[in-house]
Parts: structure tokens; sequence; C-alpha cells
């Protein structure tokens, strides 16, 4: 098995995107991991990893590596501090999002399908093993009989 440094991390990929600019260094494949995946991510000061969202069918765990990250969960906001870990458990309890400045490795059970929500824009993503995402807003759902 290899291993990873997340003091000397290789990055691999990046967002580009306002408001979600980060460098990202996966870390669950290269070291052998099935059943969990890992990313480490950098993020600048007010740049977010991702929208504000849940899993139904995946816990998510973020440990701060340096930095002092806000975490939003349903709890409201709060800043962390270095070596801080946080659970977000599935369902709507583990909503959450994550605002640099820091770095921060994220850890996430791999268990699909999975149901994702965000909350702040009314969108509902569907992800199996053969779809790894499509997104869907609530606004758009239909009954179950519609087409039928």
């Amino acid at each position: 098995m290899r291993r990873f440094n997340i003091f000397d991390p290789e990055f691999d990929h990046s967002s580009d995107r306002p408001g979600y600019r980060w460098r990202g260094a996966r870390v669950g494949k290269p070291i052998g991991g099935v059943e969990i995946g890992a990313c480490l991510y950098e993020l600048p000061a007010g740049e977010r990893t991702y929208p504000y969202h849940l899993h139904h069918g995946n816990e998510e765990w973020v440990l701060v590596v340096s930095g002092s990250p806000a975490v939003r969960t349903p709890d409201g906001e709060r800043v962390l501090r270095e070596g801080d870990v946080f659970c977000f458990p599935a369902g709507q309890k583990g909503a959450h999002t994550i605002t640099g400045p820091g770095t921060v490795l994220l850890l996430s059970e791999k268990n699909l399908p999975d149901v994702v929500e965000y909350p702040d824009s009314g969108k509902v993503g569907a992800r199996t093993a053969t779809q790894p995402g499509e997104n869907f807003l609530r606004t758009d759902a239909v009954g179950y009989w519609e087409g039928e």
C-alpha cells in the first residue's frame, strides 16, 4: 500500500469557481481505500469546499490540518482550529459546508446509492455506481404515478 503525507501532498485537482476555489489531493484511492474516500483541501479565505449539503447514505468527517476554517451546520456556524475533528452524520443533522482559510482532510463513506440534498438551492442529487451525479430541482418534482 502507498502512503500519503498530509504535510507534503501532491495536489491533483482543483476548482476555480468563484466562492469554491481550492486545491485538492485525493487520498483514499492512492493508499488503497475501498470503503472510505478522503481528500485534502487547501482553502483560501472565504472559499468553500462545496455548497451546503447533506448525504442520506454517507457519513463524512473533517480533520483540520491547519488554519481556522469555519463549518456551517444546522446548529449554526463555528470556527474550527488546527487538530479539530468534526463529524457530519448521514441525514438532516449532517448538513454542512466548510469555508477557509485552512487545510482540511475530508473523509467520507463511499456507500452507493446515495441521495444528496442542497437545502440552500433546493436541489436533490442521486448518486449510483453508474451515474456519478444527477441533480434535480425540488420544484420539478412529480407525483408517483406521473407518466405511468
